[in-house]
């Protein structure tokens, strides 16, 4: 793997992280579902690992790459500020523009009720996963396999809770299991597209490597606190919530120092 290149690596790694969502659906198929204490604990745990990788993963290094890029002084925070800041309003402008549903508030979006309730769903997921594939891809763009494997097994291991979420989401509304879990599944595919945009900027121009990985965290930083996090907290299982999260968060450090 060290021999591929970085935008190779970007797109492989960021597959492997989607079809991750498949793997944690499968118990649709045989009906072990999980309760909605454990789905709460499980979507917790993602929201950490998330939150872990957009520090540590995204956000230092792209600070260390913003001060080898500019003379010391307030530059190199102000860079990566301000992308964080650019990634955060981008997922919100599409989050408000681009038709979806969630889960439990409903519709949002211009015209979405003449949409049928399953595009609505994927749209949902669209906008969550994205963001997640072009972390993996900017993290291989950037370091190669050194700075992408730490981020593709984090959002790897958080992508099978939100798998299963969606998938017993999807059974609420009367799918069939099979069904169900084919949607969960094709959700994932969505991240290989934003690997290979994130990878494809980053090899290219390595100018932009502070405000790629930058904007990859602020995007990522909007999805947990707009979507996450909330659902979690929704059914009154904010301690089981909290548990995942911290379980999550620590395992990701772990993880991005013994791998990066």
């Amino acid at each position: 793997m060290e021999t591929m290149s970085p935008l190779t690596l970007g797109i492989l790694g960021s597959l492997a992280a989607g079809l991750m969502t498949a793997v944690g659906a499968v118990p649709v198929l045989f009906g072990r579902i999980p309760s909605r204490s454990t789905r709460d604990l499980l979507l917790g745990f993602a929201a950490g690992v998330m939150l872990a990788a957009s520090f540590f993963s995204l956000i230092i290094p792209a600070l260390d790459a913003a001060e080898r890029q500019f003379e010391s002084g307030a530059a190199p925070a102000a860079v990566v500020c301000v992308a964080i800041l650019l990634g955060m309003g981008a997922v919100a402008l599409i989050n408000e523009r681009l038709p979806h549903e969630h889960f439990k508030s409903g519709r949002e979006g211009p015209e979405a009720a003449s949409l049928r309730r399953v595009w609505l769903f994927i749209f949902a997921i669209t906008i969550h996963n994205f963001p997640e594939g072009l972390a993996v891809g900017v993290g291989f763009g950037a370091d190669g396999l050194s700075g992408g494997l730490p981020l593709a097994i984090g959002i790897g291991l958080q992508n099978a809770p939100e798998g299963l979420a969606v998938a017993v989401a999807l059974l609420g509304e009367g799918y069939a299991k099979g069904r169900a879990w084919g949607i969960a599944a094709l959700t994932g595919l969505v991240e290989p597209i934003g690997g290979l945009l994130g990878a494809g900027i980053i090899t290219l121009s390595q100018p932009l490597l502070p405000w790629g990985l930058a904007f990859a965290a602020g995007a990522m930083l909007f999805v947990i606190s707009h979507e996450i996090i909330p659902e979690t907290h929704r059914s009154g299982h904010q301690n089981r919530a909290t548990l995942g999260l911290s379980i999550g968060l620590v395992l990701m450090l772990f993880l991005d120092v013994w791998l990066g």
